[in-house]
């Protein structure tokens, strides 16, 4: 039974057609990257698997517990500027009305999972732009995510960066120490990113349609050496090659 299922799934703003009768399985533990052009809906396919939108047409399906909160990052870290490191981790744990001394654990434990230890006291604007995305990512994971959602998380950020927090991000959906895998739909436009991170890639093309799938059979754990084998240029090349066919589809729409 997948995790989440959307069947012939529309969505239309006005005229505008978002997406146009996409089909989606996303299995329990699995990591999906929705990789495409801008403005072919994958942005539009993450809302609706989070539950902030609804399809226009077409089914879906979230197989979640009702208690269950998506750990959801933005490309833009949403940090509150005038907050310190550790208030803004907290924040999902107060709109649950938990109390600071149960929460704190937690927190310091979110912190040192993304490497923010030794900046929990520090606000926003005293962060590089990776720290203030590796702070995003310590308050989606307080909350003990089974699901995450994350939208060119790390699009913005220089390459050096950019592989660290992959590294990172792989760390807390694919853990070492025998706990179960989350679950992530990530969205990217980066096809090495893509690669790097995910069991399948899902080529998206306008108007809103999915028009190929590229498994990625390469066991986790994955390191930086993943990115010198051959293995991992072949499957770059296969994803760049489905992402051209996505290019000359749109065309041709």
């Amino acid at each position: 039974m997948p995790l989440l299922k959307l069947h012939a799934v529309t969505r239309r703003f006005g005229e505008r057609i978002a997406l146009a009768g996409v089909d989606l399985d996303v299995e329990p533990g699995e990591f999906v990257s929705l990789l495409g052009a801008s403005g072919c809906g994958k942005s539009t396919v993450l809302r609706l698997l989070s539950g902030l939108d609804s399809p226009t047409a077409g089914t879906m399906v979230r197989d979640l517990p009702p208690d269950a909160i998506p750990g959801y990052v933005f490309q833009d870290a949403a940090l509150m500027p005038w907050a310190s490191v550790r208030r803004n981790v907290e924040l999902p744990l107060m709109l649950r009305g938990e109390r600071p001394a149960a929460m704190r654990g937690r927190v310091d434990a979110a912190l040192r999972a993304v490497g923010l230890a030794d900046s929990a006291d520090a606000v926003p604007r005293e962060l590089s732009g990776g720290m203030r995305m590796r702070a995003s990512l310590a308050r989606a994971l307080v909350t003990s995510p089974r699901l995450w959602l994350l939208d060119e998380p790390f699009g913005a950020l220089d390459e050096i960066t950019r592989f660290a927090l992959n590294q990172t991000l792989l760390s807390l959906c694919k853990p070492h120490d025998g706990s179960p895998p989350a679950t992530a739909v990530f969205v990217t436009h980066s096809v090495y990113e893509a690669v790097f991170l995910s069991e399948r890639v899902v080529v998206m093309a306008r108007p809103g349609r999915v028009v190929e799938e590229v498994a990625i059979d390469v066991p986790y754990p994955r390191d930086a050496s993943f990115r010198a084998t051959p293995e991992f240029a072949a499957l770059c090349a296969r994803v760049s090659e489905a992402l051209q066919r996505a290019s000359v589809a749109e065309a041709g729409a």
